[in-house]
């Protein structure tokens, strides 16, 4: 899966504008009903559904059922759509998560929640994965995000670039099992062979390499080292959390998996 579009590479301005309820009504509506909101919905469900190449004006014009140029009156371009795309997408996973992190939690609950909630994120719109998000044009929904993801790790004890660290390595985490994973489909989509019927077309060859000599540790592999069954993002989370907890009561004295200080 290789990006196809960069994040905050249009007009910066006018997204921001947009973004922060600038430019919700044209002065001359095509089309009653026709909203920067619905145009940005059916931009996020086409790239959902056809994957984000898939996404222009005119494909959009297709979908609302008007005049390519109506568009325009709207958004500048598809790379401030873009931009919209990406606050929508945040919106939605901030009203989905925001029963799950509160001031209450305590901070191993609310790194789990965020580490699972950015996979989630990631399956249901695969397409982020192809976007250059370095750059993030800033919306109210990517601050209130981040304002909410901050609120139960506050007690931690770390750092401010600490804290930001947490998260950036929970969404780096959770990208990359979810890459795998959309890489995995969507080469059995391109190619016609289940991944069954990939690694059968191997195995010949696999099971003499095996019996060579030539790669004794490989060999020595449990027959369910590869199984499918086996949890790698609950794996890497649980020795993450473990290594955030000698962090954390090295920091402020505590001792325990919720974070509550300890005993005298």
């Amino acid at each position: 899966m290789t990006r196809t579009e960069t994040g905050g590479s249009g007009n910066i301005k006018l997204s921001l504008k947009l973004l922060w309820g600038g430019g919700e009504r044209p002065s001359r509506g095509p089309k009653p009903g026709l909203t920067l909101d619905r145009i940005v919905a059916a931009a996020v469900g086409i790239a959902d559904a056809e994957g984000l190449e898939a996404v222009s004006m005119r494909r959009l014009s297709t979908a609302l059922d008007v005049g390519t140029m109506s568009l325009y009156r709207y958004v500048p371009g598809k790379a401030e759509l873009l931009d919209l795309m990406l606050e929508r997408v945040q919106r939605e996973a901030l009203e989905a998560d925001q029963e799950d992190l509160t001031a209450e939690s305590g901070w191993r609950e609310a790194v789990e929640s965020l580490a699972r909630g950015y996979l989630e994120h990631y399956r249901r719109h695969p397409w982020l994965l192809r976007v250059n998000q370095a750059r993030t044009v800033m919306g109210p929904s990517s601050l209130r995000s981040l304002e909410a993801a901050l609120i139960p790790l506050q007690d931690m004890g770390l750092s401010d670039p600490e804290l930001i660290s947490v998260i950036i390595s929970m969404q780096s985490f959770a990208g990359g099992i979810a890459r795998t994973e959309i890489d995995a489909d969507d080469a059995a989509k391109e190619t016609g062979l289940s991944h069954e019927e990939f690694w059968e077309e191997q195995r010949p060859f696999l099971e003499q390499a095996m019996v060579s000599g030539q790669f004794p540790m490989m060999a020595a592999l449990a027959e369910d080292t590869f199984s499918v069954e086996f949890d790698h993002f609950a794996f890497g989370l649980r020795r993450f959390l473990d290594g955030l907890e000698v962090l954390v009561a090295e920091r402020t004295g505590r001792t325990g998996q919720d974070g509550r200080r300890g005993e005298g």
